[in-house]
């Protein structure tokens, strides 16, 4: 990526990883599989304590890392694997308008943080209030019997719900469907996570 964005030396200008040293840059690509092996100390940090816009590189192996980083506070993501016209766009939408709070309407770019983004997740395909629901508590990581107990449903209705989801979204597997439901703008907010214990099997 930053030989992509070095391509570009009209539009950005690429600090070295010393950065830190001195004044803050405009915007930080974060990679999301650094939190694999650590805390979150350090995003945490350039999220509250800088004013870059951070953004959240993604795999779509590890949505959960994702996940984990919108729930830190990070501006926004994008795939890994986006292309140079991706990459660039995602940079300079984040670098320029987002201090006014106009996120654009760019799912990738776009913050998880929206409540109108979550509100609209999956109103384009169809996807019921309660399936919309189940997605997003599969995309925090919650288990099929915590969202039953969290609900009050029978495991067979959340299996239901998300076959149904599965179906109008085009997907095959939950990874698939986690990674759907970041890219969409799932609201992965820890305060608004079903409070039930994850150890429940």
């Amino acid at each position: 990526m930053e030989a992509l964005l070095r391509q570009h030396p009209d539009r950005f200008e690429v600090l070295p990883p010393q950065w830190r040293a001195g004044a803050d840059p405009a915007v930080v690509l974060y990679d999301v599989m650094v939190l694999s092996d650590q805390d979150d100390a350090e995003l945490l940090h350039l999220v509250q304590r800088t004013r870059s816009k951070v953004l959240a590189v993604g795999r779509d192996l590890r949505p959960d890392l994702v996940s984990r980083a919108l729930a830190v506070g990070v501006d926004g993501f994008f795939s890994v694997g986006v292309d140079e016209a991706g990459l660039v766009a995602a940079v300079e939408s984040a670098g320029t308008g987002w201090e006014e709070g106009d996120r654009g309407e760019n799912p990738t770019v776009g913050s998880s943080r929206s409540a109108a983004r979550a509100q609209q997740l999956g109103a384009d395909v169809g996807l019921t209030p309660r399936e919309r629901e189940t997605l997003a508590c599969v995309a925090r990581g919650l288990t099929n019997q915590q969202i039953a107990d969290h609900y009050y449903l029978s495991i067979n209705s959340v299996k239901t719900y998300l076959r149904a989801a599965y179906r109008k979204i085009g997907v095959a597997s939950r990874g698939e469907a986690v990674g759907w439901a970041i890219r969409h703008g799932v609201d992965s907010n820890p305060d608004r996570e079903p409070a039930v214990q994850r150890g429940h099997r």
